[in-house]
């Protein structure tokens, strides 16, 4: 269940696996060599998947 604030302030999650995220050794360090994915509201979240939600309030 998603708090509706959230739901209806929302933009996109920033995405990443695990498993990259680990061997990028950091979130910052994924998103400047661009390996995160931009996933919007009808993404599925698969397992092991790392999010960074952005929403407008």
């Amino acid at each position: 269940v998603i708090h509706t604030d959230f739901e209806r302030g929302f933009i996109r999650a920033q995405t990443i696996g695990c498993q990259e995220l680990l061997a990028a050794g950091s979130f910052n360090e994924a998103k400047s060599k661009g390996q995160l994915r931009s996933e919007g509201k009808d993404y599925v979240v698969a397992e092991g998947d790392v999010m960074e939600f952005l929403f407008n309030v």
